[in-house]
């Protein structure tokens, strides 16, 4: 069956990538928003009537269940929606607004039901803002829980995996470019599963502020209206009523102007940056592994690695997830430094930017799809990378010289290194100098166990320990 691909997309998101953002589209897309602010609106008036002090009459469980059926937006309704802004619906002139749509459309809905006497309490004392905020943060929140963690959590579960199978397959390291110490790839697993679980365990835990209290953050036309209502406290238990089990939370904010400041937009951001950081830094180590032939790559049958050079297998996977996570924390560093400087009680360019956090999410999703990919085919090639430990003798010079200290013998550090800097060293060179060396025969012996195959510390116990 032919791929349905949109060949006309602007976005390689809605094109090339489309396939990995699972439903990410619905979770972030235009009809997203239309359903999130209808949700927040028909909630707010069901709690409008049920609130002390508020002088709204009571609803009728059938008329509950309207309204909940009614925040349900379907495509049609959204595309009712789009219509009612832009070119107008019925009866309906058109807005030039969207959240005025949105009102527009649930009112006339409200209408035909039992509900027409209270239409005028959709919306009721409330700035856009306030439907935006707390929409923009279910958006957010939702997305995470179903799209951005668990995604992550594969590739924990495959760098955890791959931790345990490798803990004792020797490595040589690399600081400065150079050969070092060995280590093994089980622990260098390990290292990106320690960071990256970090990340998303703060991911998790984030908190995301909300608001709801009007024009200027002050409650005004609220309090004008009834103002023997406890409008703080409606808010809170309005905001934080979207709360439901485990994962990224919301969290009332009760300073703020006419828009929530967007710091913890900026900390979550953030947080994903670093998440991205980690992955784009695991992704340049793979590439290196591969192109030394440490890591090879399984060939699928019919794929094609070059236009010309038909022998070639290329890392590509790691290469498009290095290049999508470059791609959303530009947009990611963007939304940090933008969205907390408001002019005033409020300017609107935050409302164009929060319209990109699908894009700067959507590429991060790519990527993720693109190195559990990348993993997947992906094999650890043992045979070369102890051919290379023994090619390198030399790296054994700092076990050497840090057993000659403990044996209290002069100079040990600077008799390496004359011995070892700047020179191929050869694991006979290497014995010859240790048989030069004026020691007890079992510190002898001590060091000509040493090879650059056993010479990993707790390299193995690390790369398994939980």
């Amino acid at each position: 069956m032919p791929v349905q691909r949109n060949i006309n997309a602007v976005s390689p998101l809605d094109g090339r990538y489309a396939g990995k953002l699972g439903s990410l589209g619905s979770a972030f897309g235009e009809g997203a928003l239309a359903r999130s602010r209808a949700l927040v609106e028909c909630r707010y008036l069901q709690k409008l009537c049920s609130t002390p002090g508020v002088n709204v009459r009571r609803l009728k469980p059938s008329e509950k269940a309207f309204l909940e059926k009614l925040s349900v937006l379907s495509d049609r309704d959204v595309r009712e929606i789009v219509a009612i802004e832009e070119t107008g619906s019925g009866r309906v002139p058109p807005t030039k607004h969207d959240v005025k749509a949105v009102e527009y459309f649930l009112k006339v809905k409200m209408r035909r039901s039992s509900l027409r006497d209270i239409t005028e309490f959709v919306h009721f004392a409330l700035t856009s803002e306030d439907v935006n905020n707390i929409s923009y943060a279910l958006m957010l929140r939702n997305c995470l829980s179903s799209e951005i963690i668990p995604a992550l959590k594969e590739i924990l579960a495959s760098l955890r995996a791959l931790a345990v199978r490798h803990a004792s397959a020797p490595l040589l390291a690399r600081t400065h470019g150079q050969p070092a110490v060995p280590t093994t790839f089980g622990k260098e697993f390990r290292v990106f599963h320690a960071r990256l679980d970090r990340q998303v365990r703060q991911l998790r835990n984030t908190r995301i502020c909300a608001k709801l209290n009007g024009a200027s953050g002050n409650y005004n036309a609220h309090t004008a209206a009834f103002p023997r209502a406890d409008w703080p406290r409606f808010s809170k238990e309005f905001v934080e009523s979207f709360n439901s089990g485990s994962g990224p939370s919301l969290e009332y904010n009760p300073f703020t102007n006419q828009i929530e400041p967007h710091d913890s937009y900026a900390e979550l951001f953030d947080n994903l940056r670093r998440t991205n950081t980690i992955l784009l830094a695991f992704c340049q180590d793979m590439w290196r592994y591969i192109s030394a032939g440490l890591v090879k790559q399984k060939a699928v049958a019919g794929e094609v690695g070059s236009s010309t050079m038909p022998q070639k297998v290329n890392p590509i996977h790691f290469e498009n997830a290095e290049g999508n996570l470059g791609l959303a924390n530009a947009l990611l560093g963007f939304f940090s430094s933008k969205l907390p400087v408001s002019r005033l009680q409020r300017d609107l360019s935050d409302s164009t930017v929060e319209r990109n956090f699908g894009v700067a999410l959507g590429h991060g999703l790519a990527a993720y799809k693109s190195v559990l990919t990348g993993l997947a085919r992906a094999a650890v090639d043992q045979g070369a990378a102890r051919e290379e430990l023994e090619r390198h003798p030399e790296v054994l010079a700092e076990g050497i010289q840090t057993i000659l200290r403990r044996e209290g013998e002069t100079g040990p550090y600077e008799l390496l290194s004359r011995f070892t800097r700047g020179r191929e060293i050869t694991a006979a060179g290497l014995l010859g100098f240790i048989e030069g060396l004026k020691l007890k025969p079992a510190i002898k012996a001590e060091l000509r166990r040493l090879s650059p195959l056993n010479y990993t510390g707790l390299s193995e116990k690390l790369a398994k320990q939980k």
